[in-house]
Formats: structure tokens, sequence, C-alpha cells
């Protein structure tokens, strides 16, 4: 394999997004019943609300009649009704449910009208929107089909925890979002703080990544020695007994989890995109580590608020020469995990372009060694 490959060329900054995926919208509090909102993921445009018992729901923001937006309709808790000619859409489902315009001896059936329906779903905390391959058209005469998997889900070790949430918009790609995710040479230079890491703390590492359906692992591991943080989990166990465990899966889901005893630390981070040039990251983690400690949770929010600052100032940055589409490379062992996202998504776009089984770039477990 080549030290370094052409990102330029290969994965060009215009990239593809993936459909038929389940993507976080919003956090689940900011949407109350008797408001709508308008969101867009992978550049469409969408409404989202609750019903009178607090189901959530989905459309897409254009009434199949003459693509007024729905979002500016009347909204009554069942049936959302369009501003422009007051055609009303069952909100569930989006069928449709009156024409006022029709006289009693037209007979177009309207039960088999349809506005652009998505599934949507709590969870964790958050909204969550099905995304189809390909999406529902804006005007249809079917309903939307159910998802054929299932909504992701943080992980959990014990039936008590806390749990926070972060979210920022990232001036970016959606793959350089990603790539940044996972990027583990960044930390002492974006992220150097006292209560991090230092320029003088780097060193020389080596993890084991193994590959897992649509993604890869780095192997459970000791955390790193040269983040403050990671060295607080030493008052819970031994540091041979401490482990990390982190997973990145097709589209965008980064999981982390690290274990000391009976004592854990969950996350799940997703980059979504919102139109092809702007993306979004959101950060849901679930734990039940320093309950001793006074104002825990709000300390660790605060401190991971920093960190998700830190990378959102940095991806602003970036955007300024990314936008003259510089000549870009990614090199070995550092950028392997970047390339190997590559390779899976286009592995995954083959599959599905030819109908075969995915074949998974990783054929077996490999060591990576960098500096950090």
């Amino acid at each position: 394999m080549n030290a370094a490959a052409n990102l330029s060329q290969h994965h060009p900054l215009d990239a593809l997004m993936l459909f038929g995926f389940w993507y976080r919208a919003m956090p689940s509090a900011k949407l109350t019943p008797n408001r709508l909102d308008k969101i867009t993921l992978l550049e469409t445009p969408l409404v989202l609300g609750r019903d009178a018992r607090g189901r959530p729901f989905a459309l897409y923001d254009a009434c199949p009649h003459r693509g007024m937006p729905l979002s500016y309709g009347r909204w009554d808790g069942t049936e959302l009704e369009c501003s422009y000619h007051g055609w009303k859409f069952e909100a569930l489902s989006g069928q449709c449910r009156h024409i006022p315009s029709l006289t009693s001896d037209q007979p177009l059936k309207i039960d088999r009208i349809y506005a652009g329906s998505y599934a949507c779903q709590d969870e964790d905390g958050y909204l969550w929107v099905f995304v189809p391959d390909p999406p529902p058209a804006g005007a249809g005469f079917t309903k939307a089909g159910e998802p054929p998997i299932p909504v992701p889900r943080v992980p959990t070790f014990g039936e008590k925890f806390k749990m926070a949430y972060l979210t920022a918009d990232l001036p970016a790609t959606v793959d350089h979002g990603i790539i940044g995710l996972m990027d583990p040479a960044h930390g002492p230079f974006v992220h150097r703080a006292w209560w991090w890491r230092t320029r003088k703390s780097i060193h020389q590492k080596q993890k084991d990544f193994e590959p897992i359906p649509l993604g890869f692992r780095m192997s459970a591991h000791t955390p790193s020695s040269n983040s403050a943080p990671y060295k607080l989990l030493r008052l819970y166990a031994d540091t041979d007994s401490i482990t990390t465990t982190i997973d990145f899966v097709l589209p965008n889901q980064r999981y982390e989890t690290i274990r000391a005893g009976p004592y854990w630390f969950a996350s799940l981070t997703t980059v979504t995109p919102v139109t092809r040039d702007r993306c979004r990251i959101d950060v849901v983690a679930k734990y039940n580590v320093f309950p001793w400690l006074p104002f825990g949770s709000r300390l660790l929010k605060f401190f991971f608020a920093k960190f998700l600052e830190q990378d959102r100032r940095t991806m602003e940055k970036q955007s300024e020469g990314l936008k003259y589409k510089p000549h870009l490379m990614l090199i070995d062992d550092a950028d392997r995990p970047a390339k190997w996202y590559f390779q899976i998504k286009e592995a995954y776009l083959e599959a599905k372009r030819s109908g075969t089984a995915m074949r998974h770039p990783m054929t077996s477990a490999v060591r990576l060694q960098w500096r950090s």
C-alpha cells in the first residue's frame, strides 16, 4: 500500500452523502407538541413535529400540490394544513385527508395521495430520521415503508447512569467532518490544554484495529497516558484493567466505550451532512463515572464543550483553505483510519450499484503506529 494517498483525486470534496440510514435530526427536548420545526438533512428540507400524543413525525417540507412549505401551515396536533390551498395531511403517515377545492361530484381519491413521509423516532434524547434511498417523492401515491434497520443507540452497562449531549455546526463536508473525528494525531495541537494534552506529551503509540460490519474497531486497549481525564480513572481500577474500545460504523457513527471495573463511560458521536459543504456533529454520552465529584456532570459537559469548540474552530479555519480546492494527501499510519473510511464507503456504494454482497476492504486485524 502506498504511504500517501491523493485525497483530492480519489475523494472529491463534493462528497456523496449516504442514504438508507438513520440520522440524528435534533435534540428531542427542542420539539414540543404545539409547534413545527424546519430542518435540513442531506440537502432534504423536512418539517418535524409531535402529534397530540407526543409521537414525532417528519414530512418533506413541500406540499405535493404546489410545493408550498408545509412548515408554514396550520398544525392542530393531528393534521397539518397547507397555508396555500388548505390541503390537509395526517402527520404520521403523510396521507391526504381533505382538499377544500374539490366538489362532491369530483372523484379524486384523496386517500391515495401522500406527502413525502419519513420514519422518525426518539432515542437517547435525540430525534432520529430515516432517510431512505431513493428518498420519497414530494408527491406520491404510496405510503412510506418501514426502515429495514433499527435506530442506533448508545450502549449501556447498568441501569443507573447519567446522560449528556453536545452539538455543533461545522463548515465542512461530511467527509472532512468524519475523518477529523477519527484523526489520532491532532490532539496535542488542537486540544492543547492542561486538562487534556500538551505538545510535550507527544509519544509513540500503537493500536490494533479489526474489521466489523460496515466499519472498523480500535480494539480494547489501555487509555492514553497523556490525557488528564483518563488518569482520573485510576481512582476506580488499576491501569491495566481500564480499557477503551472505539468503533466506527457507516454512515457516520463513532462509538467509544471506557470500562473501569463496574464504572463505565459510553458515547455515540455522529457527523450528519446538512448540505454538501456543511455538517453537524452531535455527541451523546451515558456514564456512571465520577458520582462523588461535585457538579460532575456539569464539569464533564463543560470540558467536552471546550473540546468540541476547539474542533469547530479548527474546521472553520480549515474551510478557508479548502475553498481553493488544494491538493491533499493521506499518509500512513496516522491517516490509515481515514483511508479505511473512504474504502468502506466506496465498497458499500459499489455493493449497492452491483446488487452484490459488500467486500470489506479490511481482511484481517492490523496494528498501526503513530506519534501523538
